[in-house]
């Protein structure tokens, strides 16, 4: 059995492998297969940290078209005149149908982008990853919650663990917006505990002002959902859901939280009234006409945000009783093929990736950097300071989780499908945890 295919909210195409920026769904991305018969890893043998001193070229093959990794390409080159860097873009729909023939070339690219860690890369077309991880200290320089995402154990069956397959060249992460405006005028200042959080929508609610924009046509209540139940049980505990290690269960304490709460926000008016025919791009446009004190959202929205409200708008990860920050996020992410002709130079590249060089291009290209978040900044007054020292707190907590809908091609649509049912009042908290649950189970037979 192959693992699942990853997917990702939909809005992020402009970054690659997250999908597109467009729309609002949480789309399909990636895949891998790992290993020949299941039982060992796609090429690997001796590996080098030098640089070739002679004229290189590095072949990149993507579909990100955010302008990271080019412009990553261009310092790369800057910093090694001697190596010339190919980056060869194509949209998304023809790169996936294409990469399996590309890997499987003798003219394969020295680095692809996975934007599925499912079944479209079949065995063998891409290289372990752990002998650079050792040669370059990725374990010490990644938070696990980062590398682990793209890890894959022999079968195939669980995410998280095993081989290393793709390195991240920028991730999304998912927190809370907060209007400053309507804020101030509450005197409620940003909540660090889930009491404090609790009480600002209550005050929200009495004076009039919408506590929580939501458009759930196509799920995303899940953020809700899911930045609860890592806030109460922990990015570990969560991860394990997601990744779908045997035994592991969404009926836990943060999991009837979460459900408990979106079910209660909902009969109290926290949420619009046309929740379940609204849409992401509508509710974020909502949102920044000053319409909800708070908004579930990814960092992928913020300059967008930031231009229809300037200055209007702040950012926090949804805070936890113990005072750990979690986020909802995954990255763009590179693997070396099997035929790459310069794997060595195409693992310094991946390792250039976790520099604070890299960090700030990763920023300005709209991502947030793979290492080295403390050190990258946007003009003052934009939001994205905010997120970027969220992502800082996440990193520096290890707690990024993976999102629900990855864990199996069809969670997203029950995710969907059951909390509208929720939202609306036609079922409860513990039938909305079972159909996940059901779900999960069918998916990880």
């Amino acid at each position: 059995m192959s693992i699942r295919t990853l997917r990702l909210p939909a809005r992020l195409v402009a970054s690659c492998a997250l999908v597109t920026a467009a729309a609002s769904a949480l789309t399909a991305c990636g895949g891998l297969t790992p290993g020949a018969n299941g039982d060992k890893p796609a090429a690997s043998g001796p590996v080098s940290t030098a640089l070739p001193t002679g004229a290189t070229t590095l072949t990149i093959v993507s579909s990100e078209n955010s302008g990271t990794t080019k412009a990553l390409a261009e310092a790369f080159h800057a910093k090694h005149p001697n190596v010339t860097v190919d980056f060869q873009y194509t949209g998304v729909d023809d790169y996936d149908k294409s990469l399996n023939l590309k890997l499987s070339s003798e003219q394969a690219p020295d680095l692809a982008l996975l934007n599925k860690l499912g079944t479209t890369v079949k065995a063998n077309l891409v290289r372990s990853l752990d002998d650079y991880a050792k040669a370059y200290g990725w374990d010490a320089k990644y938070p696990s919650t980062e590398l682990d995402q793209w890890r894959a154990s022999d079968d195939g069956r669980q995410l998280g663990t095993g081989h290393l397959w793709a390195a991240p060249a920028g991730f999304s992460v998912v927190g809370v917006f907060y209007n400053k405006d309507i804020a101030a005028k509450l005197g409620i200042q940003p909540p660090t505990t889930p009491a404090e959080f609790d009480a600002a929508l209550a005050k929200a609610k009495a004076a009039g002002e919408l506590p929580v924009q939501l458009g759930n046509l196509q799920g995303h209540s899940s953020f809700v959902v899911q930045s609860i139940v890592d806030a109460t049980d922990g990015a570990a505990k969560t991860s394990d859901w997601v990744n779908g290690k045997a035994g592991a269960t969404i009926k836990t304490p943060g999991g009837t939280a979460a459900a408990t709460t979106l079910a209660e926000w909902a009969k109290k008016g926290y949420l619009p009234a046309s929740t379940n025919g609204t849409d992401l791009a509508g509710s974020v446009a909502e949102f920044t006409e000053g319409k909800g004190l708070f908004l579930f959202d990814g960092s992928w929205d913020a300059q967008l945000i930031d231009k229809a409200a300037p200055g209007k708008t702040g950012f926090l990860t949804f805070p936890a009783a113990d005072g750990k920050a979690t986020g909802i996020g995954t990255s763009v992410s590179y693997a070396i093929p099997a035929k790459a002709k310069n794997p060595d130079l195409a693992a310094a590249f991946l390792d250039f990736m976790n520099t604070p060089e890299a960090a700030q291009i990763q920023f300005d290209t709209g991502f947030l950097p793979v290492a080295h978040a403390d050190t990258v900044n946007a003009p003052a007054g934009k939001v994205m300071n905010e997120v970027a020292k969220g992502w800082a707190a996440v990193n520096k907590d290890n707690g990024l989780v993976n999102f629900f809908a990855n864990t199996n091609a069809t969670m997203n649509d029950t995710l969907t499908s059951q909390s509208q049912q929720l939202i609306g009042g036609r079922i409860s908290p513990e039938q909305y945890l079972d159909a996940l649950q059901n779900d999960w189970a069918k998916g990880h037979q």
